[in-house]
């Protein structure tokens, strides 16, 4: 029980003035994954973009594309994720795209330490070659839409506080971010 409370005190930004740890990178990294399980250690709240997005309109994401259009969907994202990046003290998966906004971009130097997942693009398309739930991904060439996302976004992501690679085993992952923010 001490070992919580010794890491719940790492985890006050309030000092460094950063309230929250959010996670970046392309769908499929691991944000979700590894955010509750960091947050699961630490004790604080995990919350994922994704899913309130799907709570605040009652629809999955691929189901908001279909109806309403990507260009819908990045104006709900960016108003939920403002929200939720003025939360304090929790670990935040944001979406893959949601870093394309410059209000996202500039809330997270603002308010969060940012953790970039990386992961090899050979390794994105393998998890997620059987899903239904991307909308990006569905009825294309999946290889040639990662890499255009990817090099959209790469500035972005390479921008965050750190970057770890997450090809290899989610226990070491968890290990070494903890390691990291343990270190701050």
């Amino acid at each position: 029980m001490s070992t919580i409370r010794n890491e719940q005190k790492m985890l006050n930004f309030k000092n460094n003035k950063i309230k929250n740890i959010c996670f970046i990178g392309l769908m499929g990294s691991g944000k979700s994954i590894i955010g509750r399980d960091l947050s699961k250690i630490y004790n604080v709240d995990f919350v994922d973009s994704d899913t309130e997005i799907e709570k605040e309109l009652g629809q999955p994401i691929n189901i908001i594309f279909e109806n309403h259009g990507e260009k819908y969907f990045r104006s709900v994202e960016e108003i939920i994720c403002l929200k939720i990046l003025n939360k304090d003290n929790c670990i935040i998966s944001l979406g893959g795209g949601s870093i394309l906004s410059l209000k996202i971009r500039n809330m997270i130097k603002k308010n969060s330490y940012s953790i970039y997942l990386k992961v090899k693009k050979e390794i994105i398309l393998h998890r997620l070659k059987n899903s239904k739930k991307r909308p990006l991904l569905n009825n294309v060439d999946k290889q040639s839409v990662i890499n255009k996302i990817y090099s959209e976004r790469k500035i972005f992501y390479d921008d965050a506080n750190f970057i770890v690679s997450n090809d290899i085993d989610k226990k070491d992952i968890v290990l070494k971010i903890k390691n990291h923010i343990n270190s701050l």
